[in-house]
Protein backbone atom coordinates (compact mmCIF):
# COMPACT_ATOMS: atom_id res chain seq x y z
CA UNK A 1 0.00 0.00 0.00
CA UNK A 2 1.60 3.19 -0.97
CA UNK A 3 0.97 6.86 1.02
CA UNK A 4 -1.49 9.60 -0.10
CA UNK A 5 0.80 12.33 0.12
CA UNK A 6 1.39 14.84 -2.69
CA UNK A 7 4.26 14.20 -4.79
CA UNK A 8 6.48 17.04 -5.55
CA UNK A 9 9.77 16.86 -6.65
CA UNK A 10 12.76 18.60 -4.72
CA UNK A 11 13.62 20.95 -7.68
CA UNK A 12 16.28 23.61 -6.33
CA UNK A 13 13.35 25.58 -7.90
CA UNK A 14 11.14 25.24 -4.82
CA UNK A 15 14.05 27.14 -3.00
CA UNK A 16 14.22 30.20 -4.67
CA UNK A 17 10.65 30.71 -5.38
CA UNK A 18 10.04 30.05 -1.40
CA UNK A 19 13.01 32.82 -1.07
CA UNK A 20 10.95 34.97 -3.53
CA UNK A 21 7.64 35.22 -1.68
CA UNK A 22 9.30 34.74 1.77
CA UNK A 23 12.76 36.20 1.73
CA UNK A 24 12.28 38.68 -0.50
CA UNK A 25 13.72 41.69 1.59
CA UNK A 26 16.29 39.93 3.17
CA UNK A 27 20.00 41.47 2.16
CA UNK A 28 23.16 39.96 0.04
CA UNK A 29 26.15 41.64 0.60
CA UNK A 30 28.85 41.24 -2.02
CA UNK A 31 32.57 42.57 -1.81
CA UNK A 32 32.14 43.87 -5.79
CA UNK A 33 35.05 42.65 -7.50
CA UNK A 34 35.42 45.83 -9.02
CA UNK A 35 35.54 47.72 -5.55
CA UNK A 36 33.11 48.80 -3.13
CA UNK A 37 30.27 47.13 -1.33
CA UNK A 38 26.91 45.72 -3.37
CA UNK A 39 23.99 45.19 -2.00
CA UNK A 40 20.81 43.50 -3.30
CA UNK A 41 18.03 40.90 -1.98
CA UNK A 42 16.54 37.58 -2.48
CA UNK A 43 13.75 39.18 -4.01
CA UNK A 44 16.21 40.94 -6.67
CA UNK A 45 18.28 37.82 -7.02
CA UNK A 46 14.98 35.76 -7.92
CA UNK A 47 14.23 38.59 -10.71
CA UNK A 48 17.29 38.93 -12.05
CA UNK A 49 17.48 35.08 -12.32
CA UNK A 50 14.28 35.08 -14.24
CA UNK A 51 16.00 37.77 -16.40
CA UNK A 52 19.60 35.67 -17.42
CA UNK A 53 17.13 32.31 -17.68
CA UNK A 54 15.64 33.92 -20.66
CA UNK A 55 19.02 35.30 -22.04
CA UNK A 56 20.58 31.85 -21.51
CA UNK A 57 17.83 30.13 -22.95
CA UNK A 58 17.52 32.79 -26.61
CA UNK A 59 21.40 31.76 -26.36
CA UNK A 60 19.97 28.05 -27.08
CA UNK A 61 20.93 26.58 -24.00
CA UNK A 62 18.23 23.95 -23.01
CA UNK A 63 17.41 21.35 -21.07
CA UNK A 64 20.96 19.34 -20.12
CA UNK A 65 23.22 21.88 -21.31
CA UNK A 66 26.25 22.90 -19.11
CA UNK A 67 27.07 26.09 -18.55
CA UNK A 68 30.12 26.88 -16.56
CA UNK A 69 31.66 29.92 -14.21
CA UNK A 70 34.96 30.77 -13.12
CA UNK A 71 34.03 33.31 -10.68
CA UNK A 72 34.09 34.42 -6.90
CA UNK A 73 31.31 34.01 -3.76
CA UNK A 74 29.40 37.26 -5.71
CA UNK A 75 25.79 37.75 -5.92
CA UNK A 76 25.77 37.52 -9.59
CA UNK A 77 27.82 33.92 -9.02
CA UNK A 78 24.24 33.35 -6.78
CA UNK A 79 21.99 34.17 -9.64
CA UNK A 80 23.63 31.39 -11.96
CA UNK A 81 23.47 29.25 -9.28
CA UNK A 82 19.59 29.50 -9.22
CA UNK A 83 18.80 30.33 -13.21
CA UNK A 84 21.10 27.46 -14.23
CA UNK A 85 19.45 24.46 -12.70
CA UNK A 86 16.16 25.74 -12.47
CA UNK A 87 16.05 25.74 -16.15
CA UNK A 88 17.08 22.71 -16.51
CA UNK A 89 20.60 22.92 -17.32
CA UNK A 90 23.81 21.83 -15.38
CA UNK A 91 26.11 24.84 -13.60
CA UNK A 92 29.69 23.26 -13.61
CA UNK A 93 31.67 25.71 -11.26
CA UNK A 94 35.41 25.27 -11.91
CA UNK A 95 38.45 26.50 -9.77
CA UNK A 96 40.61 29.04 -11.49
CA UNK A 97 43.48 27.45 -8.65
CA UNK A 98 44.05 24.64 -11.11
CA UNK A 99 46.48 24.06 -13.50
CA UNK A 100 45.84 25.35 -17.08
CA UNK A 101 45.66 22.04 -18.38
CA UNK A 102 43.00 21.39 -15.68
CA UNK A 103 40.85 23.54 -16.40
CA UNK A 104 40.87 22.73 -19.52
CA UNK A 105 40.13 19.05 -19.24
CA UNK A 106 37.40 20.46 -17.21
CA UNK A 107 35.86 22.68 -19.64
CA UNK A 108 36.47 20.05 -22.87
CA UNK A 109 34.93 17.48 -20.69
CA UNK A 110 31.91 19.14 -19.47
CA UNK A 111 31.28 20.01 -22.96
CA UNK A 112 30.03 23.89 -21.55
CA UNK A 113 28.59 25.91 -24.19
CA UNK A 114 28.74 28.94 -22.51
CA UNK A 115 31.89 30.22 -20.15
CA UNK A 116 30.71 32.87 -16.88
CA UNK A 117 33.79 34.40 -15.49
CA UNK A 118 35.03 37.45 -13.25
CA UNK A 119 37.10 40.59 -14.41
CA UNK A 120 39.98 38.74 -13.23
CA UNK A 121 40.17 35.68 -15.02
CA UNK A 122 39.79 37.07 -18.30
CA UNK A 123 43.43 37.22 -18.94
CA UNK A 124 43.64 33.87 -17.69
CA UNK A 125 40.97 32.17 -20.37
CA UNK A 126 42.32 34.16 -22.81
CA UNK A 127 46.01 32.07 -22.55
CA UNK A 128 43.78 29.14 -22.86
CA UNK A 129 40.89 29.86 -25.59
CA UNK A 130 42.69 27.66 -28.78
CA UNK A 131 42.00 25.24 -26.43
CA UNK A 132 38.73 25.10 -25.48
CA UNK A 133 36.58 23.09 -28.20
CA UNK A 134 33.04 23.56 -27.20
CA UNK A 135 32.75 26.79 -25.35
CA UNK A 136 30.50 28.96 -27.99
CA UNK A 137 30.01 32.40 -25.65
CA UNK A 138 31.87 33.81 -22.78
CA UNK A 139 29.73 36.16 -20.61
CA UNK A 140 32.32 39.17 -18.44
CA UNK A 141 30.52 38.97 -15.10
CA UNK A 142 30.29 42.92 -14.90
CA UNK A 143 28.50 45.33 -16.41
CA UNK A 144 29.26 47.94 -19.07
CA UNK A 145 31.48 50.09 -17.73
CA UNK A 146 34.12 47.68 -16.34
CA UNK A 147 33.89 45.38 -19.16
CA UNK A 148 38.03 45.14 -20.49
CA UNK A 149 39.61 45.04 -23.30
CA UNK A 150 39.81 41.15 -24.63
CA UNK A 151 41.19 39.20 -27.63
CA UNK A 152 38.37 36.84 -26.58
CA UNK A 153 35.62 36.09 -29.31
CA UNK A 154 32.00 36.05 -28.50
CA UNK A 155 31.94 38.06 -25.58
CA UNK A 156 29.19 39.07 -23.97
CA UNK A 157 28.34 41.47 -20.91
CA UNK A 158 26.65 39.92 -18.11
CA UNK A 159 24.64 43.34 -17.78
CA UNK A 160 23.80 43.71 -21.19
CA UNK A 161 23.12 40.20 -21.38
CA UNK A 162 20.22 40.33 -18.76
CA UNK A 163 18.67 44.14 -18.78
CA UNK A 164 16.39 43.67 -21.87
CA UNK A 165 14.96 40.61 -20.48
CA UNK A 166 11.32 39.39 -18.28
CA UNK A 167 11.56 39.30 -14.63
CA UNK A 168 9.58 36.51 -14.91
CA UNK A 169 10.32 33.27 -16.40
CA UNK A 170 7.75 30.03 -16.59
CA UNK A 171 10.17 27.81 -14.34
CA UNK A 172 9.90 23.80 -15.56
CA UNK A 173 9.07 20.97 -13.66
CA UNK A 174 10.78 18.05 -14.12
CA UNK A 175 12.40 14.54 -12.51
CA UNK A 176 14.33 15.82 -9.30
CA UNK A 177 16.65 13.49 -10.62
CA UNK A 178 17.48 15.52 -12.88
CA UNK A 179 21.66 16.99 -13.09
CA UNK A 180 21.99 20.11 -11.24
CA UNK A 181 25.37 20.75 -10.46
CA UNK A 182 28.94 19.28 -11.65
CA UNK A 183 31.76 19.90 -9.49
CA UNK A 184 34.88 18.05 -10.27
CA UNK A 185 37.99 16.73 -7.83
CA UNK A 186 40.93 18.48 -7.88
CA UNK A 187 42.66 16.11 -10.21
CA UNK A 188 45.80 15.33 -7.44
CA UNK A 189 46.68 12.04 -8.85
CA UNK A 190 44.88 11.50 -12.51
CA UNK A 191 42.34 13.60 -14.33
CA UNK A 192 39.56 15.57 -12.20
CA UNK A 193 37.15 13.66 -12.22
CA UNK A 194 33.02 15.48 -12.07
CA UNK A 195 30.69 14.63 -9.30
CA UNK A 196 27.15 15.50 -10.51
CA UNK A 197 24.74 16.77 -8.39
CA UNK A 198 21.04 16.15 -8.88
CA UNK A 199 18.40 18.19 -7.67
CA UNK A 200 17.20 15.85 -5.12
CA UNK A 201 20.53 15.47 -3.84
CA UNK A 202 21.25 19.34 -3.39
CA UNK A 203 17.71 19.65 -1.38
CA UNK A 204 18.58 17.16 0.68
CA UNK A 205 21.91 18.17 1.54
CA UNK A 206 20.46 21.66 2.01
CA UNK A 207 17.66 20.80 4.56
CA UNK A 208 20.64 18.51 6.23
CA UNK A 209 23.06 21.53 6.50
CA UNK A 210 20.41 23.97 8.56
CA UNK A 211 19.43 21.28 10.42
CA UNK A 212 20.47 22.67 14.01
CA UNK A 213 22.95 19.41 14.99
CA UNK A 214 24.36 19.95 11.61
CA UNK A 215 25.72 23.63 10.62
CA UNK A 216 22.12 24.99 11.92
CA UNK A 217 21.89 27.89 9.40
CA UNK A 218 18.52 29.76 10.46
CA UNK A 219 16.54 32.86 9.45
CA UNK A 220 18.43 35.06 11.82
CA UNK A 221 21.91 34.26 10.85
CA UNK A 222 24.33 35.93 8.72
CA UNK A 223 26.18 33.94 7.16
CA UNK A 224 29.23 34.53 5.38
CA UNK A 225 30.46 31.90 3.02
CA UNK A 226 34.87 32.61 2.70
CA UNK A 227 35.07 28.91 0.85
CA UNK A 228 35.21 29.60 -2.42
CA UNK A 229 31.44 28.75 -4.32
CA UNK A 230 33.96 27.28 -7.22
CA UNK A 231 34.79 24.79 -4.21
CA UNK A 232 32.23 22.07 -3.72
CA UNK A 233 29.22 24.90 -3.69
CA UNK A 234 30.90 26.75 -1.31
CA UNK A 235 29.99 23.62 1.14
CA UNK A 236 26.29 24.17 0.16
CA UNK A 237 25.64 27.39 2.30
CA UNK A 238 24.39 29.24 -0.69
CA UNK A 239 21.53 26.80 -0.96
CA UNK A 240 20.83 27.00 2.38
CA UNK A 241 20.97 30.39 2.76
CA UNK A 242 18.22 30.81 0.04
CA UNK A 243 16.45 28.42 1.65
CA UNK A 244 15.92 29.94 4.98
CA UNK A 245 16.57 33.91 4.15
CA UNK A 246 19.49 34.08 6.52
CA UNK A 247 21.34 37.58 5.05
CA UNK A 248 24.13 36.42 2.90
CA UNK A 249 27.51 38.25 3.20
CA UNK A 250 30.17 37.21 0.19
CA UNK A 251 33.87 38.41 0.00
CA UNK A 252 34.49 38.50 -3.61
CA UNK A 253 37.62 38.38 -5.52
CA UNK A 254 39.25 40.02 -1.95
CA UNK A 255 40.76 37.07 -0.16
CA UNK A 256 42.81 39.13 3.03
CA UNK A 257 42.21 38.90 6.55
CA UNK A 258 41.61 42.41 6.13
CA UNK A 259 38.56 42.20 4.26
CA UNK A 260 37.33 39.23 6.08
CA UNK A 261 37.22 41.17 9.64
CA UNK A 262 35.85 43.94 7.66
CA UNK A 263 32.59 42.02 6.82
CA UNK A 264 32.62 39.95 9.85
CA UNK A 265 32.34 43.34 11.64
CA UNK A 266 30.53 45.68 9.05
CA UNK A 267 27.70 43.36 8.38
CA UNK A 268 27.13 41.73 11.85
CA UNK A 269 28.36 37.72 10.64
CA UNK A 270 27.35 35.01 13.22
CA UNK A 271 28.62 32.12 11.18
CA UNK A 272 31.36 31.65 8.68
CA UNK A 273 33.02 28.94 7.25
CA UNK A 274 36.21 28.41 5.65
CA UNK A 275 39.90 25.98 5.29
CA UNK A 276 42.78 26.51 7.82
CA UNK A 277 45.06 28.93 5.53
CA UNK A 278 42.02 31.10 5.60
CA UNK A 279 41.53 31.63 9.57
CA UNK A 280 44.92 31.73 10.03
CA UNK A 281 44.96 34.78 7.31
CA UNK A 282 42.50 36.27 9.91
CA UNK A 283 44.73 35.71 12.70
CA UNK A 284 47.52 37.60 11.52
CA UNK A 285 45.65 40.80 10.57
CA UNK A 286 43.82 41.11 13.87
CA UNK A 287 46.39 40.51 15.51
CA UNK A 288 48.14 43.87 14.05
CA UNK A 289 45.16 45.63 15.55
CA UNK A 290 45.19 47.86 18.53
CA UNK A 291 42.67 47.97 21.42
CA UNK A 292 40.34 46.40 19.30
CA UNK A 293 38.02 44.22 21.27
CA UNK A 294 37.43 41.59 18.98
CA UNK A 295 34.89 39.17 21.56
CA UNK A 296 32.16 41.85 20.80
CA UNK A 297 31.90 40.57 17.60
CA UNK A 298 28.69 38.71 16.87
CA UNK A 299 30.65 35.95 15.13
CA UNK A 300 29.07 32.80 16.74
CA UNK A 301 30.97 29.85 14.75
CA UNK A 302 33.64 29.59 12.79
CA UNK A 303 33.74 26.20 10.61
CA UNK A 304 36.44 25.02 9.65
CA UNK A 305 36.97 22.19 7.01
CA UNK A 306 39.13 20.93 3.75
CA UNK A 307 41.90 20.03 6.16
CA UNK A 308 42.31 18.90 9.36
CA UNK A 309 42.48 21.64 11.93
CA UNK A 310 45.54 22.02 14.80
CA UNK A 311 44.35 22.45 18.47
CA UNK A 312 46.29 25.31 18.29
CA UNK A 313 44.41 26.77 15.52
CA UNK A 314 41.07 26.11 17.34
CA UNK A 315 42.75 27.59 20.61
CA UNK A 316 43.39 30.56 19.20
CA UNK A 317 40.25 31.67 17.24
CA UNK A 318 38.18 30.78 20.01
CA UNK A 319 39.80 32.72 22.62
CA UNK A 320 40.49 35.86 20.40
CA UNK A 321 37.14 35.85 18.76
CA UNK A 322 35.10 34.30 21.84
CA UNK A 323 33.35 31.80 19.58
CA UNK A 324 32.62 28.41 18.65
CA UNK A 325 34.99 26.21 16.45
CA UNK A 326 33.00 23.84 14.87
CA UNK A 327 35.21 21.47 12.66
CA UNK A 328 33.30 19.77 10.09
CA UNK A 329 34.32 17.03 7.58
CA UNK A 330 33.54 16.21 3.41
CA UNK A 331 34.67 15.92 0.08
CA UNK A 332 33.26 16.60 -3.69
CA UNK A 333 31.84 13.14 -3.86
CA UNK A 334 29.58 13.74 -0.90
CA UNK A 335 28.27 17.22 -2.27
CA UNK A 336 30.46 17.89 0.42
CA UNK A 337 28.93 17.38 4.35
CA UNK A 338 30.07 14.34 5.77
CA UNK A 339 29.65 15.33 9.35
CA UNK A 340 30.17 18.18 11.94
CA UNK A 341 31.68 18.28 15.28
CA UNK A 342 28.68 19.49 17.72
CA UNK A 343 29.06 18.19 21.17
CA UNK A 344 26.39 15.68 23.40
CA UNK A 345 24.88 17.00 26.46
CA UNK A 346 27.70 14.14 28.21
CA UNK A 347 30.11 16.36 26.89
CA UNK A 348 29.39 19.24 29.00
CA UNK A 349 30.94 18.39 32.12
CA UNK A 350 34.34 17.43 30.12
CA UNK A 351 37.48 19.42 31.25
CA UNK A 352 38.95 21.98 29.22
CA UNK A 353 41.76 19.41 27.86
CA UNK A 354 39.61 17.09 27.33
CA UNK A 355 36.77 19.52 25.29
CA UNK A 356 39.79 20.48 23.12
CA UNK A 357 40.78 16.77 21.99
CA UNK A 358 37.19 16.72 21.33
CA UNK A 359 37.46 19.48 18.84
CA UNK A 360 39.81 17.97 16.74
CA UNK A 361 37.32 15.32 15.98
CA UNK A 362 35.88 15.17 12.22
CA UNK A 363 32.13 15.17 14.18
CA UNK A 364 29.08 12.71 13.75
CA UNK A 365 27.47 11.93 10.21
CA UNK A 366 23.91 14.28 10.04
CA UNK A 367 21.05 12.07 9.16
CA UNK A 368 21.40 10.76 5.76
CA UNK A 369 25.00 10.03 6.18
CA UNK A 370 25.89 6.16 7.08
CA UNK A 371 30.28 5.19 7.72
CA UNK A 372 31.97 2.24 8.73
CA UNK A 373 35.51 1.96 8.70
CA UNK A 374 37.21 -1.49 7.05
CA UNK A 375 40.66 -2.82 7.03
CA UNK A 376 42.47 -3.74 3.36
CA UNK A 377 40.41 -6.75 2.94
CA UNK A 378 36.89 -4.90 3.43
CA UNK A 379 36.37 -6.24 6.84
CA UNK A 380 34.13 -4.07 9.03
CA UNK A 381 36.12 -2.63 12.36
CA UNK A 382 34.86 -1.91 15.89
CA UNK A 383 33.76 1.37 16.39
CA UNK A 384 36.01 1.80 19.77
CA UNK A 385 37.80 5.19 19.36
CA UNK A 386 41.01 3.25 18.52
CA UNK A 387 41.30 0.67 15.72
CA UNK A 388 41.74 2.89 12.36
CA UNK A 389 40.91 1.96 8.83
CA UNK A 390 39.39 2.94 5.44
CA UNK A 391 36.49 5.45 6.00
CA UNK A 392 33.40 4.43 4.14
CA UNK A 393 30.40 6.32 3.45
CA UNK A 394 26.86 5.92 1.89
CA UNK A 395 24.01 8.50 1.21
CA UNK A 396 20.94 10.18 -0.94
CA UNK A 397 23.80 13.32 -1.70
CA UNK A 398 27.01 10.62 -2.54
CA UNK A 399 28.64 10.26 -5.59
CA UNK A 400 28.02 6.44 -7.30
CA UNK A 401 29.37 7.03 -10.41
CA UNK A 402 31.94 9.66 -12.03
CA UNK A 403 30.37 11.98 -14.62
CA UNK A 404 31.32 10.40 -18.24
CA UNK A 405 32.67 7.38 -16.52
CA UNK A 406 30.10 4.52 -16.49
CA UNK A 407 32.56 2.04 -16.57
CA UNK A 408 34.52 2.70 -13.16
CA UNK A 409 32.72 1.57 -10.30
CA UNK A 410 33.51 3.15 -7.00
CA UNK A 411 31.23 1.67 -4.69
CA UNK A 412 31.30 -1.37 -2.36
CA UNK A 413 29.53 -4.29 -2.71
CA UNK A 414 27.17 -2.23 -0.29
CA UNK A 415 27.12 0.67 -1.62
CA UNK A 416 29.92 2.22 0.26
CA UNK A 417 32.06 4.86 -1.30
CA UNK A 418 35.94 4.26 0.12
CA UNK A 419 37.03 8.07 0.75
CA UNK A 420 40.46 7.65 0.51
CA UNK A 421 40.46 8.80 4.39
CA UNK A 422 42.12 6.35 7.10
CA UNK A 423 39.41 7.35 10.21
CA UNK A 424 38.37 5.86 13.51
CA UNK A 425 34.51 6.02 14.99
CA UNK A 426 34.00 5.71 18.43
CA UNK A 427 31.41 4.44 19.99
CA UNK A 428 29.14 7.56 20.02
CA UNK A 429 29.95 7.58 15.86
CA UNK A 430 32.26 10.54 16.14
CA UNK A 431 34.49 10.53 13.49
CA UNK A 432 38.35 11.38 13.54
CA UNK A 433 40.56 11.34 10.59
CA UNK A 434 44.33 9.94 11.29
CA UNK A 435 45.29 10.78 7.64
CA UNK A 436 44.70 10.14 4.09
CA UNK A 437 45.74 6.76 3.13
CA UNK A 438 48.27 7.41 0.59
CA UNK A 439 49.79 10.06 3.44
CA UNK A 440 50.35 7.62 6.31
CA UNK A 441 53.35 6.56 7.21
CA UNK A 442 54.34 2.90 7.49
CA UNK A 443 57.30 2.21 10.03
CA UNK A 444 58.16 -0.81 11.45
CA UNK A 445 54.53 -2.57 10.23
CA UNK A 446 52.95 0.23 12.27
CA UNK A 447 51.10 3.24 10.97
CA UNK A 448 52.29 7.01 12.20
CA UNK A 449 49.42 10.01 11.40
CA UNK A 450 51.12 12.86 9.53
CA UNK A 451 48.23 14.81 10.28
CA UNK A 452 48.35 14.16 14.20
CA UNK A 453 52.14 14.39 14.22
CA UNK A 454 51.58 18.32 12.34
CA UNK A 455 48.80 19.16 14.73
CA UNK A 456 51.45 18.72 17.57
CA UNK A 457 54.14 20.39 15.86
CA UNK A 458 51.92 23.58 15.01
CA UNK A 459 51.40 24.00 18.78
CA UNK A 460 54.88 25.43 18.53
CA UNK A 461 54.80 29.29 19.00
CA UNK A 462 57.22 29.82 15.51
CA UNK A 463 55.79 27.08 13.47
CA UNK A 464 53.49 28.93 11.39
CA UNK A 465 52.41 26.23 9.00
CA UNK A 466 53.73 22.00 9.57
CA UNK A 467 53.63 18.79 7.26
CA UNK A 468 54.94 15.48 7.79
CA UNK A 469 55.70 13.21 4.94
CA UNK A 470 57.39 9.12 4.94
CA UNK A 471 60.86 8.69 3.46
CA UNK A 472 62.13 5.71 2.50
CA UNK A 473 64.71 4.08 5.50
CA UNK A 474 66.28 0.66 5.19
CA UNK A 475 65.30 -0.64 8.08
CA UNK A 476 62.00 0.65 9.04
CA UNK A 477 60.03 1.06 5.82
CA UNK A 478 59.44 4.17 6.10
CA UNK A 479 60.12 7.37 8.79
CA UNK A 480 58.36 10.99 9.14
CA UNK A 481 60.28 14.35 7.91
CA UNK A 482 59.02 17.13 9.46
CA UNK A 483 58.82 19.98 7.17
CA UNK A 484 58.54 23.43 8.59
CA UNK A 485 57.70 27.29 7.82
CA UNK A 486 58.08 29.16 10.44
CA UNK A 487 56.11 32.34 11.48
CA UNK A 488 57.35 35.59 10.17
CA UNK A 489 60.36 37.09 12.63
CA UNK A 490 61.16 33.74 14.11
CA UNK A 491 64.17 31.34 13.39
CA UNK A 492 63.26 27.86 15.05
CA UNK A 493 65.49 24.74 15.14
CA UNK A 494 65.21 21.24 14.18
CA UNK A 495 66.63 20.59 18.38
CA UNK A 496 63.88 23.07 19.35
CA UNK A 497 61.47 21.55 17.72
CA UNK A 498 62.16 18.19 18.68
CA UNK A 499 62.35 19.47 22.19
CA UNK A 500 59.08 20.11 22.31
CA UNK A 501 57.45 17.46 20.70
CA UNK A 502 59.34 15.43 23.12
CA UNK A 503 56.77 13.88 25.98
CA UNK A 504 53.89 14.94 23.64
CA UNK A 505 53.84 12.09 21.12
CA UNK A 506 54.62 8.35 21.23
CA UNK A 507 58.57 8.32 21.44
CA UNK A 508 58.93 6.04 18.34
CA UNK A 509 56.67 8.55 16.56
CA UNK A 510 59.80 10.97 16.65
CA UNK A 511 60.38 12.49 13.30
CA UNK A 512 63.92 11.28 11.81
CA UNK A 513 64.75 14.65 10.74
CA UNK A 514 63.65 18.61 10.34
CA UNK A 515 63.88 20.80 7.54
CA UNK A 516 62.51 24.45 7.23
CA UNK A 517 61.08 25.95 3.76
CA UNK A 518 60.50 29.24 2.62
CA UNK A 519 56.89 28.59 1.13
CA UNK A 520 54.56 25.94 1.63
CA UNK A 521 52.92 24.24 -1.79
CA UNK A 522 49.09 24.81 -1.21
CA UNK A 523 46.69 22.47 -3.43
CA UNK A 524 43.86 24.49 -5.31
CA UNK A 525 41.61 24.43 -2.98
CA UNK A 526 44.02 25.57 0.08
CA UNK A 527 45.52 22.14 1.77
CA UNK A 528 48.56 21.18 2.03
CA UNK A 529 50.27 19.90 -1.35
CA UNK A 530 51.82 16.83 -0.57
CA UNK A 531 52.59 15.64 -3.56
CA UNK A 532 54.75 18.70 -4.51
CA UNK A 533 56.65 17.98 -1.11
CA UNK A 534 57.30 14.74 -1.98
CA UNK A 535 58.71 15.38 -5.26
CA UNK A 536 60.81 18.25 -3.94
CA UNK A 537 62.70 15.68 -0.96
CA UNK A 538 62.46 12.90 -3.27
CA UNK A 539 66.00 12.14 -2.69
CA UNK A 540 66.31 13.23 0.63
CA UNK A 541 67.90 10.35 3.03
CA UNK A 542 68.22 10.28 6.92
CA UNK A 543 71.91 11.16 8.59
CA UNK A 544 73.44 7.78 9.86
Amino acid sequence: MLGLMQDRPLLITTIMEYAAHYHRDCEIVTKAVEGGIHRTTYGEVAKRSAKLAHALAKLGIRYGDCISTLAWNTYRHLELYMAVPCMGSVLNTVNPRLFPEQITYILNHSEAKVLFLDITFVAQVEKLADTLSHIEHIVIMTDRAHMPETSLKNVICYEDFIAPEDEDFDWPEFDENTAAGLCYTSGTTGEPKGALYSHRSTVLHTYSTCSKDSLGISKTDVVFPIVPMFHVNAWGTPHAAVMTGSKLVLPGADMTGENFYNLIKDEGCTISLGVPTIWLALLQYVKTLDNEDLTSLPIEHFVIGGAAAAPSLIKDMEETFDANVLHAWGMTETSPLGSVNRPLAKHAHLSDAEKMAFKTKQGRPPYGIEMKIVDDDGNKLPRDGVAFGRLMVRGPWVAKAYFKQPGLNILDEGGYFDTGDVSTLDEDGYMTIVDRSKDVIKSGGEWISSIDLENVALGHPEVGQAAVIGIFHPKWQERPLLIILANPGTSPTKESILDYLNGKIAKWWTPDDVVFIDEMPHTATGKIQKRDLRDMFKDFKFSE
